[in-house]
């Protein structure tokens, strides 16, 4: 003969249920937890941030470089280096103090104005040391347009380890880059 139903009626959350419940909470903070955060370890979009941006300053350095030993070349590569100036200002937007990003904004607004300063003059410090330029400006052209075309590579392959809006960023100014490439190299033609 089977057994009547319990007249007691569970109502209410099991204790079973309360304790999945608790730990699938746990996991799920523990996945989405930020790691900077917990200040261990800088984020892989913090990282990513700080690469592009201390990359778009040695760019930035080149142009400066190639400014130096090519004046006649002011013209045609001071659009270019304000763009460079501007991805590098908006790369650190997300990773430099407040203080770093002013002067990396004034940096950009500095060079595209004209001014009479020399654009080692409006540099960041770390484009002090300027990297060799050839002698001959279209050799010199040729080897920024191949340092604007391998960094724009770098950050094409880079944007699919990152999430949307860095994502964003890094296409905009990867296509950018490869767009100064084209200039550099073929602008006159």
């Amino acid at each position: 003969m089977p057994l009547p139903p319990s007249s007691r009626t569970r109502s209410g959350v099991r204790r079973r249920s309360l304790i999945v419940s608790a730990a699938s909470a746990a996991v799920l903070a523990g996945c989405s937890a930020d790691p900077d955060a917990t200040g261990t370890t800088p984020s892989v979009v913090t990282r990513a941030r700080a690469r592009a941006a201390r990359d778009s300053r040695g760019l930035l350095g080149r142009y400066d470089a190639v400014l130096a030993a090519h004046p006649a070349l002011a013209e045609r590569l001071r659009p270019l280096r304000a763009e460079v100036a501007a991805h590098a200002a908006a790369f650190e937007e997300g990773t430099a103090s407040p203080t770093a990003t002013a002067s990396a904004s004034a940096t950009a607004s500095a060079s595209p104005s004209g001014s009479s300063a020399p654009p080692s003059a409006t540099a960041p410090p770390s484009a002090a040391a300027s990297p060799a330029v050839p002698a001959d400006a279209k050799a010199a052209l040729a080897e920024l347009a191949a340092a604007e075309r391998s960094l724009a590579d770098q950050r094409a392959k880079a944007l699919l380890d990152v999430p949307g809006e860095l994502a964003r960023l890094l296409a905009g100014v990867a296509a950018a880059g490869a767009g100064h490439a084209y200039l550099l190299t073929k602008g006159d033609k």
